[in-house]
């Protein structure tokens, strides 16, 4: 098949654009057909990163708009001053600083955009976070030893790491006893290689889905080893967890797994952000993916990261991201299988026994480029 008639095809069958026979013939060629399946999935991740893409050029032009019309009542000037380009804070407070003023004494769209300008100029937040994926010191003295190797995936049952060393690592674990798993988005992002492990068994692993920003990702096992799991210990959380309330996690800061306890220390996350949850526990490079649970085994949230300048303060991405994240995924017809486990079925056992039925449900994943 011709390359943009392929495409054509991928693009209108992902947004279900086929009729009914094209459909089933489209669905057979990518069951028969590994590479045009990847394609799918490609694309799929692709056109989400355009989207989001798209919101973050809106919100840019939003921004230029209220620049303009500052400009137009005289509230702030077009004089560039000369201080160098990288005191980027500097700069903007000798910029602005008149306009700021004015901001403290109007509300609505001036403050709020005044607010996110300086989040553009000065991105501060990444400075204070850290995420909790773990990135192996053996890449840098190796980087150039792997080159020819890095790609080097025994995809048969005979073997499953290449035979390079991984570049990081972080935590994952099972949404669909299938063998599909949820992780942070940034423990995958960049790599062509994954290997999830479990009670030191390996198993070869593909990303089927990617939200860049909710720092959420899809992984598959696709491994003939992989014995699928005909239910979960646990359940997703649908309603949010109350402040003050007793936390768990279960990770991979080392390789073998770690559990910590803590408990809801706000119901958002860094920035107010309302999409996220923190926390207050420890957590280490390595915790990145790993799941977060209330004192019955419900799933929470996924650990993602911490903050640099505090201790013990670590923020989650929320549930609800989690089941969003399915639905859309169900979206490909490949997929529409999928099942979320909806109740917890350890709420009643100590968390001895709570842990011992998790624990199999919890990957590491190693990234390799």
């Amino acid at each position: 098949m011709d390359d943009l008639v392929l495409l054509d095809a991928i693009e209108r069958y992902l947004r279900n654009e086929m009729h009914e026979e094209e459909r089933i013939r489209f669905e057979a060629l990518r069951s028969q057909h590994a590479e045009i399946d990847q394609l799918v999935v490609e694309q799929h991740a692709f056109l989400n990163q355009l989207e989001h893409y798209g919101d973050i050029k809106k919100m840019k032009h939003q921004l230029q708009s209220v620049h303009n019309k500052l400009l137009e009542q005289q509230l702030i000037s077009t004089e560039t001053p000369e201080a160098p380009k990288t005191a980027t804070v500097i700069e903007f407070w000798r910029r602005y600083k008149r306009t700021i003023g004015v901001a403290a004494s109007i509300a609505g769209i001036t403050a709020l955009s005044i607010s996110a300008a300086m989040q553009l100029f000065a991105p501060k937040a990444v400075k204070d976070l850290q995420n909790l994926s773990r990135k192996l010191n053996a890449l840098e003295s190796r980087q150039n030893a792997q080159g020819q190797k890095i790609n080097q995936l025994i995809t048969t049952p005979a073997g499953k790491s290449p035979e390079s060393e991984p570049v990081g690592s972080g935590t994952s674990f099972l949404v669909d006893g299938d063998g599909y798993l949820a992780t942070n988005y940034h423990v995958v992002n960049g790599s062509s290689t994954l290997i999830v492990v479990n009670n030191g068994h390996e198993y070869v692993a593909k990303t089927v889905y990617t939200d860049a920003a909710n720092d959420i990702a899809i992984l598959q096992i696709a491994d003939a080893d992989w014995k699928p799991k005909s239910s979960l210990p646990y359940g997703i959380r649908k309603n949010n967890a109350d402040l003050g309330e007793e936390l768990f996690t279960l990770g991979y800061p080392r390789n073998s797994i770690v559990y910590n306890r803590g408990y809801l220390s706000a119901g958002t996350g860094y920035n107010d952000d309302s999409l996220s949850i923190q926390l207050s526990i420890s957590a280490n490079p390595g915790n990145s993916g790993g799941p977060v649970l209330d004192k019955n085994g419900n799933i929470i949230g996924i650990l993602s990261t911490r903050d640099r300048q505090a201790d013990d303060v670590v923020f989650a991405t929320k549930a609800s991201n989690i089941n969003r994240a399915i639905e859309e995924l169900k979206k490909d017809s490949a997929f529409k299988d999928l099942q979320i486990p909806g109740k917890s079925n350890i709420r009643n056992l100590d968390r001895v026994e709570q842990i011992k039925r998790l624990q199999d449900c919890v990957f590491m994943v190693k990234a390799y480029n």
